[in-house]
């Protein structure tokens, strides 16, 4: 089912009917497969939103310099660019990190669904309320925690965001992110960033295969360092009346 990820992310926040169900998920009109490194959206006025299925894709901003700056990491049952439903346009790009699938719904069918459903509205409202609050970490995590903190906290975050949709249980993850990636998302240089990495290494916290598969060897360390409490990833569950 291409919205079941979509499901689990809603269900923490409400309590959905088995028609509210239903109609998320008859939602999609099509499947999108996307290359790594390929954008997914750009900054023009895109007529369907897209969800993630599988994969891991980032929201950046490139600046006039052709520098780049992450600004959120997105993984499967997030939608990438909800914002042009009702704004028209984008003010970021989304891309690919590694191979991706998306689920591509028509501006129209959405707007039908939340006629249909009006409790939808709310359902979506509180999707975009949690990318506001990753946002504000983020900018926390950039601008006043130390190179080491920042990336333990990055890793946490990821690591619990896949967890809550149900894709990794044993503390691994597979983020094919390179470390220009981890750099942008950071605000490190890759020296800076092979550095951090290292020292989370030495110091028993992380493992990193060849395959790209992060572990995280010791959670309770590792949050504790990055003074990762992951409330900001939730909102308090709605009445499902």
């Amino acid at each position: 089912m291409p919205t079941t990820m979509l499901l689990r992310k809603l269900e923490q926040v409400m309590v959905l009917s088995e028609s509210e169900r239903q109609t998320i998920s008859e939602l999609p009109e099509r499947v999108l497969h996307v290359k790594p490194r390929e954008d997914i959206v750009d900054t023009s006025r895109p007529t369907s939103v897209r969800l993630i299925r599988t994969g891991i894709a980032c929201r950046y901003t490139l600046l006039g310099n052709g520098h780049r700056q992450i600004t959120a990491f997105l993984v499967p049952g997030d939608f990438c660019d909800l914002r042009a439903l009702i704004m028209g346009d984008m003010d970021h790009a989304v891309s690919a990190l590694g191979p991706c699938e998306l689920a591509v719904v028509p501006h129209h069918r959405l707007f039908a669904a939340i006629k249909d459903h009006p409790r939808l509205a709310l359902a979506f409202w509180s999707d975009t309320l949690v990318d506001a609050a990753i946002h504000r970490d983020w900018v926390a995590n950039v601008g006043r925690r130390s190179a080491y903190e920042r990336m333990a906290h990055l890793l946490c975050e990821i690591w619990f965001r896949l967890k809550s949709v149900g894709l990794s249980m044993d503390h691994s993850f597979e983020l094919p992110a390179t470390q220009g990636d981890l750099g942008d998302a950071t605000g490190l240089s890759q020296v800076h960033v092979n550095r951090t990495i290292g020292k989370l290494r030495e110091d028993g916290l992380i493992r990193l295969s060849k395959g790209r598969v992060v572990q995280l060897l010791d959670w309770e360390r590792l949050t504790e360092v990055a003074e990762f409490d992951p409330a900001y990833l939730r909102v308090p569950k709605l009445n499902g009346g």
